[in-house]
């Protein structure tokens, strides 16, 4: 039988727009990039690993996610190509510096994924007759 927790974050996943759930995506790999960094200060290279290959498997189903119909998407793809390669650089040298450095950029996109999707929920709202 499944935690309640466990089905409540279950049923969130499964409900969520694809917006939602890109900025599920964005929270996800901000938290592996502080367990990874919270790993190296701890020397525990196992959780270091796992954690930052969690975040470069994120940030490929981001790459898989973007619509090139829009020019935006190939600067996005080449700044997650970027932030993948440097976290294979922090994973060899165990370097917090190279996983604030992707924590910083996730972060930035993840503020303005929010963002556009409020812009864009507001939209709707409007649109629909309700205000």
């Amino acid at each position: 039988m499944q935690k309640p927790f466990e089905a409540y974050q279950q049923n969130a996943v499964l409900t969520a727009s694809p917006g939602e759930l890109t900025l599920m995506l964005y929270n996800g790999c901000l938290k592996f990039l502080n367990h990874a960094k919270k790993a190296v200060q701890d020397k525990n290279i196992e959780a270091k690993h796992t954690n930052l290959s969690k975040a470069q498997n994120i940030i490929s189903e981001l790459i898989v996610t973007l619509n090139f119909d829009y020019p935006i998407s190939k600067d996005m793809r080449k700044l997650y190509d970027y932030m993948n390669r440097r976290l294979v650089e922090a994973n060899i040298k165990n370097d917090i510096a190279i996983i604030s450095e992707v924590e910083g950029l996730i972060t930035e996109f993840r503020d303005t994924w929010k963002e556009a999707l409020i812009i864009y929920r507001k939209k709707q709202y409007s649109s629909s007759g309700l205000v």
